[in-house]
């Protein structure tokens, strides 16, 4: 049986440690390494070291009674958590680690709610019971509180791993009773003394499966107290069937992406069906372009990765994760094979900087070299402006820019700095307004005709076309939805990215002789921007979503720095002396307050930020004078159509073409 198993946890947890001491057991590893040593496994990568946290997902191999194992230890750090999500999207279970002492901490909650929504069953993990201020009673009820009722916590010393009777785990009365409230059929057999343990670990694992029971260990990973115990479950009570896919068609996921020191692309898989060889073809459709177009590449080197170290491999079947030369479009969260499309990630990037570089540089050389990066992590989501030559880059924090500082210079010998973190504004309308685009210089022609809706917020843009074939063939028709997912559309208010917006075709028309290439994308930028300049426009900005936590005593400072911030937030919920505070608020005023939390509660509070989309812009006046952009002088977005006469291309502004376009809109 193969497994994937995920390990989790806020940083400084000891997920890292845990990770050494099961590779160690297991015998995958001779040695166990330590964090604080420099020698850990898997975090072998120069800036881990040095850092003494993880930044990379890294797997391992480890091979447990009749089963293979693929670990995926995962970064804890927040500005990290666009990696640890594409990881995710591959675990057929997932470990949480929490810290014994300081218990649920603000990215633990993060990490909860991305496993739910993608559905991976879940274990738990309490590390550091050895340690000073630990309090059994406290942690599970703040994990009851925080996480879920339906998490039951098994100690040590009911875990058998003698395996004298096979029986791994000790199903004593309240894990019977655990067991039997969640299923109907097993609460009445129970009222009536029927007890099979065969029946009832059968059920555990479904219940654990289906994510509607969870499981907690505790011990010390350190001192490799529990982990064995803990080990032993997780074998019992975790189950896959792949056996079952390995003679249909390839289909896997991308999680992955890395550029070897050779500069070779390498693409991490996980097989979810069949099989594939080394030189078979595969096919997907790689949303790095944004259109449908399949694409075929064949597979040059599979290799299956344990830690820094590989071994070549012909043949890999379901359930393997692995990694191959030879696709160079595919990105992480990309379906291959007989899957089609994309998975859609919840961690975004709400900051941008600007890389500021030395000017003898040729800003396309530095621009080269990063996206190499973005290839690896698409969230840095890097732009370039040609007019002004500039490099910026998508972020989720100044840590992130730390390391892509590190990074640059380790591999490509580059030294950059960042500007100040800004924060990532979006634009969208109010308004529903028809936008027309027409482009006739001499010997080109096309025009195109939107209609341009304001959509459900955090909906991003969507396509649709109304468009009769008689007025554009759907090769046109195919060409123009192309053009509308091929860049950020900027808005008029601030210049940044538009969304949240329904463009439908509703007509446009061609030239049988001088329609040529690049015609329809001039025509359906400027029918975009001419929708804007009619319609109503809004600013928006990142939110988060909090959880505040802090001393019963400090709860009016709390209220009043939540409204002083523009935040909202539900009733205080009062637990003994401390008081916890649910609410929302934009990420420009509240991302730094956390430091204000530790400060005046003197290190006994603390607030978990989760990313909560985008929504109206809570000071939009100050934002627009700050930035202060010109629409009319931005050369790349214009709303002016061009038409032709005497021979001569000729501009008409956004507010007169309406009476010079070709097609009769009603």
């Amino acid at each position: 049986m193969k497994k994937t198993i995920g390990i989790l946890a806020h940083v400084d947890a000891g997920k890292t440690t845990f990770c050494e001491q099961v590779l160690y057991l297991t015998k995958s590893i001779r040695n166990k390494g330590r964090v604080d040593h420099k020698n850990s496994f898997l975090d072998n990568h120069e800036i881990e070291k040095e850092r003494g946290i993880t930044v990379f997902s890294e797997q391992a191999i480890f091979n447990l009674n009749d089963s293979t194992y693929y670990l995926i230890d995962t970064p804890g750090h927040i500005d990290f958590s666009c990696e640890m999500e594409r990881s995710i999207n591959v675990m057929d279970y997932a470990v949480i680690i929490l810290s014994g002492v300081e218990g649920i901490q603000g990215h633990t909650k993060t990490v909860w709610n991305l496993l739910e929504k993608n559905n991976v069953p879940t274990f738990i993990f309490i590390n550091k019971m050895d340690r000073a201020g630990y309090d059994k009673e406290r942690i599970i009820k703040d994990i009851h509180r925080e996480l879920s009722k339906d998490i039951f916590f098994i100690a040590k010393e009911d875990i058998d791993i003698t395996h004298d009777n096979g029986k791994y785990i000790n199903f004593n009365e309240e894990l019977i009773e655990f067991i039997s409230e969640q299923d109907e059929e097993l609460l009445e057999k129970y009222l009536n003394g029927e007890y099979d343990n065969n029946i009832y670990e059968k059920e555990l694992k479904e219940l654990i499966k289906d994510r509607r029971a969870f499981l907690a260990f505790g011990g010390s990973a350190l001192n490799n107290e529990g982990i064995e115990e803990f080990l032993y479950a997780i074998d019992k009570l975790s189950i896959t069937n792949y056996d079952e896919y390995e003679n249909e068609k390839f289909s896997g996921v991308v999680y992955k992406v890395r550029y070897d020191s050779n500069n070779t692309r390498n693409t991490f898989i996980k097989c979810i069906k069949g099989s594939l060889k080394v030189k078979d073809e595969i096919s997907y459709i790689s949303n790095k372009s944004n259109d449908d177009e399949i694409i075929e590449e064949k597979v040059n080197n599979i290799k299956i990765y344990n830690g820094n170290k590989f071994k070549p491999v012909d043949i890999i079947k379901a359930g393997d994760i692995f990694t191959l030369t030879g696709l160079s479009n595919a990105i992480p969260g990309d379906k291959i094979g007989e899957f089609k499309g994309k998975v859609n990630y919840l961690m975004v990037p709400t900051l941008k900087s600007k890389v500021l570089f030395d000017e003898t540089l040729n800003p396309k050389d530095v621009l080269k070299f990063f996206r190499i990066l973005e290839g690896e992590d698409p969230a840095l989501n890097v732009e370039y402006s040609e007019l002004l030559k500039e490099i910026q880059v998508h972020i989720m924090g100044k840590i992130q820019l730390e390391v892509l500082k590190e990074l640059m210079a380790s591999r490509f010998n580059i030294d950059v700095e960042f500007g100040p973190c800004k924060i990532l504004y979006k634009e969208t309308i109010n308004t529903e307004v028809i936008g027309s685009g027409h482009f006739e210089p001499l010997r080109h022609y096309a025009e195109v005709h939107f209609k341009i809706q304001p959509a459900e917020r955090n909906s991003k843009i969507t396509f649709e076309s109304k468009c009769h074939v008689d007025n554009l063939n759907i090769g046109h028709q195919n060409l123009i939805k192309t053009h509308v997912f091929e860049r950020n559309h900027k808005g008029i208010l601030t210049g940044s990215p538009i969304t949240d917006i329904k463009i439908t075709l509703i007509n446009g028309r061609a030239h049988l002789k001088h329609t040529c290439g690049g015609d329809f994308r001039e025509a359906t930028y400027r029918a975009i921007r001419q929708g804007l300049e009619k319609a109503e426009n809004i600013l928006l900005e990142p939110y988060y979503k909090f959880i505040l936590e802090i001393p019963l005593e400090y709860m009016g400072r709390a209220i009043a720095d939540i409204q002083k911030l523009s935040g909202e937030f539900y009733a205080p919920k009062t637990y003994e002396d401390k008081v916890i505070i649910e609410g929302r608020g934009p990420v420009s005023t509240f991302m730094d307050y956390y430091l204000e939390v530790i400060a005046y509660t003197k290190g006994k509070g603390s607030i978990n930020y989760i990313y909560d989309g985008y929504d109206i812009c809570h000071n939009t006046e100050e934002v627009i004078e700050e930035i202060s952009y010109d629409k009319n002088s931005d050369k790349e977005y214009t709303s002016n159509s061009v038409f032709c006469s005497h021979g001569a291309g000729y501009a008409v502004p956004w507010d007169e073409a309406d009476k010079k376009m070709h097609c009769i809109i009603e």
